[in-house]
């Protein structure tokens, strides 16, 4: 694989918006890409034969998953993982991957899904994934997919290990990230939350921190309370001139 014209591939699906897709869970029942929209989406595509970067990727990511539980909740974003051997991952494939990696059989809002050749190709397409079939099995671009709760691609992590917040970045920007006035209440909230949960990499998780705050509070003080003084000695030699007027009168 040619991995700058991979990595230029991938690029240029940023900001495109993703084609409806029919998938099969880890139990055989159709699911659409559609259903899983409304709240920001992560995908990743591997093929379950794979033994090395595949599961390695897994396993990265749901270091970042459990993180982005605990600062967001589990019901404020969904996770695919989508295998795109489609000769192979069979839903039964894919829950074996699924157990085998430790994510039992992909409860919660992680699922493991399995689909036809179109609806793969459709959607790596979309993601700006490439994969080339080899004597070993496949050559492929490792990365993961932050999509917008429109469907929109909106950020891609590179490589099978990747610091939490690679991903968790992107999902505080689409959660917390609003168009809404900062003088509503909404707005508001959502913009202290923006600036103030930040990665503790020493904890590794995320954490609220009001220092900063308190800081953005303490430097509009500084710079209201110089001001205020100015204004008011302005007031007082405007009424010193008034009373001189009205004296001098």
């Amino acid at each position: 694989m040619d991995e700058k014209a991979a990595l230029a591939f991938s690029q240029a699906s940023l900001g495109r918006t993703i084609r409806d897709g029919r998938f099969a869970d880890h139990e055989g029942n159709t699911v659409t890409l559609s259903s899983f929209l409304g709240k920001p989406l992560i995908i990743n595509f591997i093929y379950t034969s794979c033994y090395s970067y595949c599961p390695t990727l897994t396993h990265s990511m749901a270091d970042a998953i459990h993180i982005a539980r605990e600062t967001f909740g589990e019901d404020t974003f969904n996770v695919l993982t989508i295998g795109f051997d489609t000769g192979f991952d069979t839903p039964e494939a894919m829950r074996q991957f699924a157990k085998r990696e430790g994510q039992g059989e992909s409860g919660g809002n992680w699922r493991f899904l399995s689909g036809g050749l179109l609806d793969v190709v459709q959607l790596s397409d979309d993601l700006g994934f490439m994969f080339y079939r080899t004597p070993k099995g496949f050559d492929h671009l490792t990365k993961v997919t932050v999509i917008d709760a429109e469907g929109v691609v909106y950020r891609h992590a590179y490589g099978e290990k990747f610091d939490p917040p690679h991903i968790i970045e992107p999902l505080k920007d689409i959660i917390y990230g609003t168009k809404k006035s900062i003088f509503t209440t909404e707005g508001l909230v959502k913009r202290v939350l923006f600036f103030c949960t930040t990665y503790d990499p020493a904890a590794g998780k995320y954490r609220f921190d009001y220092s900063i705050f308190v800081g953005m509070a303490a430097g509009f003080s500084l710079m209201w309370i110089p001001g205020l003084i100015l204004y008011r000695v302005w007031r007082r030699k405007k009424q010193d001139r008034l009373n001189e007027e009205k004296g001098g009168a």
